[in-house]
C-alpha cells in the first residue's frame, strides 16, 4: 500500500519516457529518460514526423538503453512499464492481454491496438484465439526504441488500430558497433546469449544484424526445458542523395510454455477476498506442467491419431522479408513499405476446468465410492492419498492444442507527402494506399486429463475407477475431446484489405490544425469445419485410441472433425475512420492540444462459429457484426524544459464489442464507455533521475444486448489506477534503479461480485562498469516476491474455498555480462 500511495501522489506531478523518432543506432547509446533533446520527433501513426509539442497526439517512446536495463523480458513485461498501456502478462513469452484507455479486454490479446515492427503490422489482427500478435515479437538487441500512440491518428494511418499503435523500431547500422551479452538465471533455469552488430560500409551502404538464443526451464518449476530457441534479424540500407532503400529479414523459431490459471485458495468476502496458494503448490513459482504430464493424445486435423509433446508449449515460427524505400522527388516525399511474413507454430495450454477434493472430482466422474490412482509419475499404480501433496486436490484439466498451419501476412503501404507554403504557414498533404492480406489456417484440438495438484514439477496424471471397478479414464485421460463435440475446429480463412487514406495539416506560427480520413474495405473468404456449426454434423465418435480392440469409457468420448461438411465464409465489409486535431504552442516549452477520432476494428475470428456468420452461405446478415467502432475525445498539455517533462491527457472513449469469450459459443454484443486521465513525465537532478506514468480510468458497460443484467456494470479486469515509476541513480561506473508498477483492484468478472486485489511489483537493476565497454548487470524481477493476480476464473468466492487464477511470476534474479564493441 505504501508503494501505491507514493506513486499516486508522485505521478500527478511528474511523468514520461521521452520520445524517440528515427530508427538509428544513436537510440541505443546510454541515456537517461530525463535527458530530453530540444526537439523530440515522433514518427509512428502520423503523416510526417514532427516535434511532440507540435503534434495533437498522445505518445510515448522507450529507448533500448532504458528497457534493456530490465534484462531480457517478454514483450508484455516490457510494455507493462510504459505509461498509458494496460497489460495483463504472466502468461509466458506471448499471448498477453493489452488495451488502452478503458477499451475492453473482452477476450484476450490486443483487439483495439495494432502491433507493428518498423511501421507495418506483424499480424493484421492482434487478438486471434490462442495466438496473439506478441507471440511473434521479441524486444531483443535489434530494437532501437518502442513507440506508442494512444488514440489520435492511429485509426487513420493504420487499419484495425482505433485504440492506438505499438511500434518496435529497428536499429539500422548508422554507426559502427555492436554488443554481445550472456545471461544466466540465479536459482532458476535460464541461459541466454544476445548479440547485435551494425556499421556503415561506404558508398552509402550500411547494415545491422542481431538476435538471441536461449534455453532453460524458466521462472516456474516444470521439470524439463520449456524455453528453447531464438531469433535472427538483419537489414541492409543503401543511402542515396534523395532517399534510401532498405531490405530486411527475420527468422524466429522459439519455444516457451504457456502458464494458465492454477488452483488457489479464495476465502473472505467478494469485496475483500483472502487469496493465496493451496498447500504444496506455490502460485508464484509452480505450474501444472511436469515430466509426468502428456503427451496430448487426440485425433489430428485429418482425424488420425496423433500425440503432441507437452514440451512444444508455445512454439512460434516466423520467416519474413521486407522492403522499405523513401525518396524526395520534385518536393514530394514518397515512401514505400512492404513485408511478407510466413507465421506458423503449435500452441498448447493446459488449464483447469474443475478443481476440488479428490473424492468430489472422482465421484463426479465415476459415481460415489470412486477410486483415484496415479497414472504417471513415481507413484504410478498407487492410490492417491486423501491428503495428497498437503492439499488433497484433484484437477480436471483441458489440454488445448492449437496448430497454426499459416498466419501468413502480406502488407504494403505506399504514401506521398508534400509541403506547400501557404501564407505564413506550411500546408502538409499526404495520400496513401494500404494493401494487406491476412491468412488464418488453424486447427483446434483438445483432450481432458485428471491430475493431482503438486508443486516442484511433481504433478502427475490420475486414473479414476468406479467402486465396481469400471475405469472412467485411460492413462489419466478422461476424454479425448472438450465439452463433447464442441471446440474441435478448422479455420481456413483469408482477409483481404484495401484502404486508401489521406491527411491535411496546416502549421502557422504557434498553431497546428489537421485532419485525416481512411476507408477500409475488406473481403473475407474461406471455410470452417466443426460440429459447432450444427446442421447434423457429427463431432463425437468412439475410437480405439490405445489399439487394444476394446472401447473404454474415454474412448467413447473422442472428438471428430466433419471434414466432409465444411461451411463457407463469404462476406465483405467497409468502414470510414477519421481524426481531427488542433495544437497550440503556447510557449517554447509548453503546448496544449485537443483531438477527436473515430476508428473501427474489423471482427476476425471472434465472429466465426457464432450465429453472426451463416453456416449455410457464409454471409454476415447484420452489418453491425462485421466491425466495431471506437470514438475518442482527448485533450491535454505537454511541458518540456531543462531536465523535466510533463504530459497530461484527459480522454473519453466509447467502443462497441462483438466478441466471443474464451472460445465459447456464446456471443457477446456490448457497448462500453470510459473516461480518464493519462499522465507521464520525467525529472533529472544530478545523478538522480525518475520517469513515471499514471492512468486513471472509469469505465462501464453502457449496454449489453444479450444479457441486460450486465448493463451499467464495470468491465472485468479494469483497474481504476495503473501506475509506474522508474527511479535510478547513475554514477560513472554504476547505475542502480528500479521499475515499480502498481495496479489497483478490479472485478474478476463482469457480474461485479468478486474483486481481484491490487498489487505492486518492483523490478530492480544494478549495472556495474568495471572497465570501458564491459557491463555486469544484476536484475531482479518481482524483487519482493509479491503475489499478484491478473485473472480469477470465479465470479464470486467459491463455497469450497478453491478457485483458480493466473498470477504473476515470483522473484527471479539474473546475472548478465555485456561486451560492447
Amino acid at each position: 500500500m505504501k508503494y501505491r500511495q507514493w506513486l499516486l501522489a508522485f505521478c500527478s506531478g511528474v511523468i514520461a519516457h521521452p520520445a524517440l523518432a528515427q530508427s538509428n543506432d544513436s537510440a541505443t547509446k546510454p541515456s537517461t529518460a530525463a535527458r530530453v533533446p530540444e526537439k523530440e520527433v515522433f514518427s509512428t501513426g502520423v503523416a510526417k514526423g514532427r516535434d511532440r509539442l507540435d503534434s495533437a497526439t498522445s505518445t510515448s517512446a522507450y529507448r533500448a538503453a532504458e528497457f534493456e536495463k530490465l534484462g531480457p523480458r517478454p514483450l508484455g513485461d516490457v510494455l507493462r512499464t510504459m505509461p498509458g498501456l494496460r497489460v495483463e502478462s504472466g502468461i509466458g513469452e506471448g499471448n498477453a492481454n493489452y488495451t488502452v484507455r478503458g477499451l475492453p479486454l473482452a477476450a484476450g490479446g490486443s483487439k483495439y491496438m495494432q502491433f507493428q515492427e518498423d511501421g507495418l503490422p506483424v499480424l493484421e489482427f492482434g487478438d486471434i484465439f490462442n495466438v496473439a500478435v506478441d507471440v511473434f515479437m521479441r524486444a531483443d538487441f535489434n530494437v532501437a526504441a518502442i513507440e506508442s500512440i494512444r488514440g489520435g491518428s492511429g485509426s487513420t494511418f493504420s487499419s484495425n488500430a482505433p485504440g492506438g499503435l505499438i511500434n518496435l523500431i529497428s536499429k539500422t547500422g548508422e554507426t559502427r558497433g555492436g554488443a554481445v551479452q550472456a545471461t544466466v538465471g540465479l536459482g532458476y533455469g535460464e541461459r541466454r546469449v544476445d548479440m547485435d552488430y551494425g556499421q556503415p560500409l561506404g558508398d552509402g551502404w550500411r547494415f545491422h544484424v542481431g538476435g538471441y538464443y536461449r534455453s532453460g526451464e524458466g521462472p516456474r518449476d516444470t521439470g524439463f526445458t520449456t524455453y528453447k530457441g531464438g531469433q535472427f534479424r538483419f537489414n541492409m540500407t543503401k543511402q542515396f542523395a534523395t532517399g534510401y532503400v532498405r531490405v530486411s529479414g527475420k527468422w524466429l523459431d522459439d519455444r516457451s510454455p504457456t502458464f494458465a490459471p492454477y488452483p488457489i485458495r479464495i476465502s473472505g468476502t467478494n469485496d475483500k477476498p483472502v487469496v493465496g496458494s493451496v498447500h504444496g503448490f506455490d502460485i508464484r513459482k509452480d505450474s501444472l506442467l511436469s515430466p509426468f504430464i502428456g503427451p496430448v493424445t487426440t485425433l489430428d486435423g485429418d482425424n488420425k491419431l496423433a500425440r503432441f509433446a507437452v514440451a512444444n508449449g508455445m512454439h512460434a515460427k516466423s520467416k519474413a522479408i521486407g522492403l522499405e524505400a523513401q525518396f524526395d522527388i520534385a518536393g514530394v516525399t514518397i515512401s514505400e513499405r512492404a513485408r511478407y511474413s510466413m507465421n506458423s507454430g503449435d500452441f498448447l495450454r493446459i488449464f483447469p476446468s474443475a478443481v476440488g477434493p479428490i473424492s468430489t472430482i472422482a465421484n463426479s466422474q465415476a459415481g460415489v465410492g470412486a477410486i483415484a490412482t496415479y497414472a504417471s509419475g513415481p507413484n504410478i499404480g498407487k492410490a492417491v492419498p486423501v491428503n495428497a501433496n498437503g492439499n488433497g486436490l484433484l484437477s480436471f484439466n483441458y489440454m488445448a492444442q492449437t496448430r497454426i498451419g499459416a498466419l501468413d501476412n502480406f502488407t504494403n503501404d505506399v504514401r506521398a507527402t508534400k509541403v506547400w507554403k501557404l501564407g505564413q504557414g506550411d500546408l502538409t498533404v499526404t495520400g496513401g494506399l494500404y494493401k494487406a492480406n491476412q491468412k488464418l489456417y488453424a486447427t483446434w484440438l483438445h483432450s481432458g486429463i485428471d491430475t493431482d495438484v503438486a508443486g516442484n514439477a511433481q504433478t502427475a496424471m490420475v486414473n479414476v475407477t468406479s467402486a465396481s471397478g469400471v475405469a472412467q479414464t485411460q492413462n489419466g485421460y478422461y476424454t479425448f475431446s472438450r465439452n463433447g463435440s464442441k471446440f474441435r475446429r478448422i479455420f481456413d480463412v483469408s482477409y483481404d484489405i484495401l484502404a486508401p487514406y489521406g491527411s491535411v495539416n496546416y502549421h502557422i506560427g504557434k498553431l497546428s490544425i489537421g485532419g485525416s480520413v481512411r476507408y477500409d474495405r475488406g473481403r473475407v473468404r474461406g471455410s470452417l469445419i466443426g460440429a459447432d456449426l450444427g446442421g447434423g454434423r457429427v463431432g463425437l465418435i468412439s475410437y480405439d485410441i490405445n489399439g487394444n480392440g476394446v472401447i473404454s469409457a474415454p474412448e467413447k468420448r473422442v472428438a471428430f472433425l466433419p471434414l466432409d461438411a465444411p461451411a463457407p465464409v463469404n462476406y465483405n465489409y467497409g468502414y470510414w475512420s477519421y481524426s481531427s486535431g488542433i495544437n497550440y504552442r503556447v510557449a517554447e516549452p509548453f503546448s496544449v492540444f485537443a483531438r477527436y477520432s473515430r476508428g473501427a476494428r474489423a471482427n476476425a475470428d471472434k465472429i466465426l462459429f457464432t450465429p453472426a456468420v451463416s453456416a449455410t452461405d457464409g454471409r454476415v446478415p447484420n452489418a453491425a457484426d462485421k466491425y466495431d467502432e471506437v470514438r475518442q475525445l482527448e485533450g491535454g498539455f505537454k511541458f518540456r524544459k531543462a531536465g523535466a517533462t510533463l504530459n497530461v491527457t484527459a480522454f473519453r472513449a466509447t467502443a462497441d464489442d462483438h466478441n466471443v469469450l474464451n472460445g465459447s459459443a456464446n456471443q457477446t454484443i456490448r457497448s462500453y464507455r470510459a473516461t480518464g486521465v493519462e499522465m507521464e513525465g520525467s525529472y533529472r537532478r544530478g545523478i538522480f533521475s525518475i520517469a513515471a506514468g499514471a492512468t486513471y480510468t472509469k469505465a462501464k458497460i453502457t449496454k449489453d444486448f444479450l444479457d441486460p443484467t450486465l448493463t451499467g456494470k464495470e468491465p472485468r479486469h479494469q483497474p481504476a489506477w495503473t501506475l509506474e515509476a522508474t527511479p535510478q541513480i547513475e554514477l560513472r561506473r554504476a547505475t542502480l534503479g528500479a521499475n515499480v508498477v502498481t495496479i489497483t483492484g478490479s472485478y474478476a468478472q463482469d457480474s461485479n461480485l468478486l474483486k481481484m486485489p491490487g498489487f505492486t511489483v518492483v523490478n530492480a537493476f544494478l549495472i556495474m562498469k568495471p572497465v570501458d565497454r564491459v557491463r555486469l548487470m544484476l536484475n531482479a524481477s518481482n524483487l519482493f516476491d509479491q503475489v499478484g493476480f491478473f485473472e480469477f476464473n470465479q465470479s464470486e468466492v467459491p463455497a469450497n474455498g478453491i478457485g483458480w487464477g493466473r498470477a504473476i511470476n515470483g522473484r527471479t534474479v539474473s546475472l548478465s555480462a555485456k561486451l560492447d564493441f
